[in-house]
C-alpha cells in the first residue's frame, strides 16, 4: 500500500497543471451544485420550516358561542388525533373608524390572548411588546424586508365605530394569520367577542383531505351548527409560496442545468486525465506494480485534488448560498434563518463529487487494467489511424489555410472528447441566454411594477396621532403649492381608499388624479386601456382572477356608503389585490378623502437637475407638516433574481471554460510528437496557437448555434411560469426581450468561451522546443 501512495503523491507532484485543473473543476462544480441544491431545497420548503418553528396551527377554527361553551371546546384537545390545542379565544370582527392609524384598513379579526406563547402558533412579536391590560391592542404585521423598525411606532390608535380607542403597543406576525390584532381576554370580554377560536395541531396534516378529516375528529359531538367556520394551513401555504414560490422555476433551471455542467465537465477532466496517463500506467505495470495497483494509484491520484477541491467548493458554495437565501426570501415575514442551507446539502456534495470524480476515473482506469505494460505504453500515442485523419485530408484539399484545416478536423480525433466538451459550451451558452432575458425582463418588471418608482420624491401630509406635525394646506392647496415650487415636473395625487365590492370581498382602490401620464402606467397594461373616467377602473391580475372578472366586466364598488357602478377597462401586472380608479369617483359623490380613513400621497416628479435635498427643504418650508421622502428604485426581487443569475452564470462559464482549457491540455500533450514535426516543417507558434484555437472555436460555434435557442425556449417557458406563481400577468412586451444584437453576441459567447479556454495552453505549447517533443515517445 505504501509504493501506491507514494507512486500517486509522485504524480500528483509532477502533474502539477492537471492537478490544479482537477482542483479547480471540482471546485467550481462542486460550489455550482451547493448552491444551485441549496436554493432549490430551500425554496421548496422555507414556509414549512418556518410554521414549525412558530408551531403553526394546522387549522383555525371558529365556533358560534351561543350553540358550544368553552369547556366543550377545551374537552376537543384530547380528541384522537389532535397533538396539539391552544384556546378557546374570544374573536369579534372590529371596523375601523376615522381617527384609527392610516396603514390599517378594516374589518379587523380581533382575538383575546393572553400572551404570545401556547402549544400552538407562538407569535412573532418583533416590535413593542405584546397588550398586557385593558385598552392594549397588538397588530398582525409582516416584519420589514431589510430590518428596522415598524412602519409606523407604537403610540398609534385603533378607532371602532363604538368609539373605544385601543392603543398599538406592539406589532407581531403569525404564520397562521389567526387573527389581524389582538388584546387582552379582559378587553375582548367588553367587546362582545361573536365567536370562539381554537387552534388546532394535527398528527396528520400532510393533505386537504387529512386536515378535513381530523377537524371532523375533533368537533365529532359538538352540537350541530356550533363550528362557523375553519382555515386549513394549505392554504396559507400556497397564498405564502406565491412569493418566494416565483424563484423556483429559475432555480430549478440554473440548479438542473448546474448539475449537469458539473457531471460532464468532471467525467471530462478525470477520465481525459487518466487516458493521458496510459503511458504512466504502462510504465507503472513494467515496474512490477499488479494491476489492481496500477488502478488505485491513478484512482488516488486523481482523488486527491479533488477531495481538496470539494472541500473548498463546499464551504464556499454553502457560504455563498447564505446571502442569497437571505435576498431571496426578505419580506416574506418569515424568519430568514429558517430558510438556511440543510446539512444534508454539503454532506451530498461531500460524498457525491467525490465518488463521481471515483467512478469517472474508474471507467478508464479499467480499460488500463486490462492491457498489457507495452499496450499501455504505446495506447497514449497519437490518435489511431482513421480517427479525424480522412477528414483532415480532405480539408487539407479545400482553400482554407493549412492552420485552419488542421485545426477543423482536430476535435474528430477525439469524438467522445469532444462530444463532452461540446455539451459543456452548449450549456454554458444556454444559461448565459437565459440568465440574459432573465435579467432584462425582471429590469422590466422592477421599472415597471410600482407607479410610485416613475416619481423622485414622495410627499405625505403629516399625522398628530402619530407625534407629526399636521399639514396647515388643505388636499387642493398642497398641491397648488407643489406645483408652485421651482424644479417642479408633475405631481400626481394618489390615495389609498378602502372599498367593498358588491357580491365579493372588500378590497383597497387607488384614486389618482394630476399626471398619471407621467408615471407610465401604459408599461404595467396588459389588456385593455388606462382609466379615461370615473366610471371606469383599471384592476391587477390578481384581483380580477380572485373575482372572476375580465376586462369588459362591470361591477359596483362601495365607497364612503356610496354605491358606484364602474367598468373594468384595464388588466395591469402590479401584483397585489387592488383595484385603480380615477379621483372624479370620489368627488363627483361629494366624498372627503380625509374623512374616509385613507392614505394619500404626492408623487413629485422633478425637473432634471434639480437637488432633491434642497427640493425637499422647499417643501417644508411650504408647510412644515409635509413629509418627503425619496422613492426607493431598488427591488430586492430584482437585486435578488439578477445578483443569482449573475453568480450561477458566472460560475458555470467558468467550469464550461475551464473544461474547454482540459480538452486542450490534453490534445496537445497526446500530440506532442505531431506538433513538434509541424514546427520542424517550418509551422510557426503563431500558426501553432490559431490551429489549437480553431479546433474549439468550432466546438464552441456549435455549441452556440445550439444553445441559444435553448436558453430563449428556456426563458420563454420559465418566466411565465414564474409569474403564473407570482400571481402576475407580464405584458408580452417584457417576454419579447430579445433584440437581434443581443442574439449575435449571445451566438458568439460559445466561440469566446473556447477561445479563451483554448488560448493559454496553445500559447503554452508554442514554448516546447521542437527536439523536446519528438522525443516525447
Amino acid at each position: 500500500m505504501s509504493a501506491v501512495w507514494h507512486a500517486a503523491r509522485a504524480a500528483v507532484r509532477r502533474r502539477r497543471l492537471q492537478t490544479v485543473i482537477i482542483g479547480l473543476v471540482v471546485l467550481l462544480s462542486t460550489a455550482t451544485v451547493v448552491v444551485a441544491t441549496g436554493l432549490l431545497d430551500s425554496a421548496s420548503r422555507p414556509f414549512d420550516r418556518a410554521f414549525g418553528k412558530q408551531h403553526g396551527a394546522h387549522a383555525v377554527a371558529a365556533f358560534d358561542p351561543a350553540e358550544v361553551s368553552a369547556q366543550q371546546l377545551s374537552a376537543t384537545a384530547r380528541r384522537s388525533g389532535v397533538e396539539a390545542s391552544a384556546g378557546p379565544f374570544g374573536q369579534t370582527s372590529v371596523s375601523i373608524a376615522p381617527g384609527s392609524a392610516s396603514f390599517l384598513t378594516g374589518p379587523l379579526t380581533v382575538v383575546g390572548r393572553g400572551d404570545a406563547g401556547g402549544p400552538v402558533d407562538k407569535v412573532n412579536v418583533w416590535s413593542g411588546r405584546w397588550a398586557d391590560k385593558p385598552g392594549e391592542i397588538v397588530v398582525n404585521q409582516t416584519p420589514p424586508a431589510r430590518g428596522g423598525g415598524a412602519p409606523f411606532p407604537p403610540g398609534g390608535k385603533v378607532v371602532t365605530p363604538e368609539g373605544t380607542k385601543l392603543t398599538i403597543v406592539g406589532y407581531a406576525y403569525t404564520m397562521s394569520r389567526t387573527a389581524d390584532a389582538w388584546v387582552t381576554p379582559e378587553q375582548m370580554k367588553a367587546m362582545h367577542p361573536t365567536a370562539q377560536q381554537m387552534l388546532y395541531r394535527f398528527s396528520s396534516a400532510s393533505t386537504k383531505a387529512d386536515v378535513e378529516q381530523s377537524v371532523e375528529k375533533a368537533t365529532a359531538g359538538l352540537p350541530k351548527g356550533s363550528l362557523v367556520a375553519t382555515q386549513s394551513y394549505l392554504t396559507i401555504k400556497k397564498d405564502v409560496a406565491s412569493g418566494p414560490g416565483v424563484y423556483v422555476p429559475f432555480l430549478m433551471v440554473f440548479g438542473v442545468l448546474g448539475l449537469i455542467v458539473a457531471v460532464v465537465i468532471v467525467a471530462n477532466v478525470i477520465s481525459g486525465a487518466v487516458v493521458s496517463g496510459f503511458r504512466h500506467i504502462g510504465v507503472l505495470k513494467s515496474l512490477g506494480f499488479t494491476p489492481r495497483q496500477v488502478v488505485a494509484v491513478y484512482l488516488l491520484m486523481v482523488s486527491l485534488p479533488a477531495v481538496i477541491g470539494c472541500v473548498l467548493g463546499t464551504v464556499g458554495g454553502v457560504l455563498a448560498t447564505e446571502p442569497l437565501l437571505t435576498s431571496a426570501f426578505q419580506g416574506t415575514g418569515m424568519d430568514l434563518r429558517g430558510v438556511a442551507v440543510s446539512w444534508w446539502v454539503p454532506v451530498a456534495a461531500l460524498v457525491g463529487m467525490p465518488l463521481l470524480v471515483v467512478l469517472a476515473a474508474a471507467v478508464p482506469a479499467m480499460r488500463a487494467h486490462r492491457l498489457s505494460a507495452a499496450e499501455a505504453i504505446s495506447a497514449g500515442s497519437a490518435p489511431r489511424r482513421g480517427r479525424g485523419l480522412r477528414i483532415q485530408r480532405r480539408l487539407s484539399g479545400s482553400s482554407l489555410p493549412r492552420p485552419v484545416s488542421l485545426g477543423l478536423g482536430q476535435p474528430f480525433a477525439r469524438p467522445g472528447r469532444t462530444a463532452m466538451t461540446l455539451v459543456a459550451v452548449l450549456l454554458g451558452v444556454t444559461i448565459a441566454a437565459f440568465a440574459t432575458g432573465l435579467a432584462s425582463t425582471v429590469s422590466e418588471f422592477g421599472q415597471a411594477k410600482s407607479p410610485s418608482s416613475a416619481a423622485q420624491i414622495v410627499v405625505q401630509p403629516g399625522q398628530s396621532q402619530f407625534g407629526e406635525t399636521a399639514p396647515k394646506l388643505d388636499d387642493e392647496q398642497t398641491e397648488k403649492a407643489l406645483r408652485s415650487l421651482q424644479g417642479t415636473k408633475s405631481v400626481t395625487v394618489n390615495a389609498h381608499v378602502p372599498v367593498s365590492i358588491m357580491g365579493s370581498k372588500k378590497a383597497v382602490a387607488e384614486f389618482w388624479r394630476g399626471d398619471t401620464s407621467a408615471l407610465d402606467f401604459q408599461d404595467r397594461i396588459v389588456k385593455g386601456h388606462w382609466i379615461e373616467g370615473p366610471g371606469q377602473v383599471a384592476a391587477s391580475t390578481a384581483f380580477l382572477r380572485e373575482r372572476g372578472l375580465h376586462v369588459g366586466d362591470r361591477m359596483t364598488m362601495e365607497v364612503g356608503g356610496k354605491p358606484a357602478p364602474v367598468t373594468v377597462v384595464a388588466s395591469l401586472m402590479n401584483n397585489g389585490d387592488l383595484l385603480y380608479a380615477d379621483w372624479r369617483a370620489l368627488s363627483d359623490r361629494g366624498l372627503d378623502v380625509t374623512r374616509l380613513n385613507s392614505r394619500f400621497q404626492y408623487l413629485v416628479q422633478v425637473s432634471p437637475g434639480t437637488n432633491i435635498a434642497q427640493y425637499s427643504d422647499a417643501v417644508r418650508s411650504a408647510d412644515p407638516g409635509l413629509y418627503t421622502r425619496p422613492t426607493d428604485d431598488s427591488s430586492s426581487f430584482t437585486t435578488a433574481v439578477i445578483g443569482l443569475s449573475a453568480v450561477l452564470t458566472l460560475m458555470l462559464a467558468t467550469v464550461a471554460g475551464l473544461g474547454v482549457f482540459n480538452t486542450v491540455v490534453l490534445n496537445t500533450r497526446e500530440r506532442r510528437r505531431d506538433l513538434g514535426t509541424l514546427q520542424s516543417l517550418g509551422m510557426t507558434p503563431r500558426q501553432v496557437i490559431g490551429m489549437t484555437v480553431t479546433s474549439m472555436a468550432a466546438v464552441g460555434a456549435v455549441g452556440g448555434l445550439l444553445g441559444l435557442p435553448l436558453g430563449v425556449l428556456a426563458h420563454r417557458w420559465i418566466v411565465p411560469i414564474a409569474s403564473e406563481a407570482a400571481k402576475v400577468e407580464l405584458p408580452a412586451r417584457m417576454l419579447d426581450v430579445w433584440q437581434a444584437p443581443d442574439l449575435l453576441l449571445l451566438g458568439l459567447a460559445g466561440i469566446v468561451i473556447a477561445v479563451l479556454g483554448a488560448f493559454f495552453p496553445a500559447r503554452a505549447t508554442t514554448r516546447m522546443a521542437t527536439a523536446d517533443a519528438l522525443r516525447s515517445e
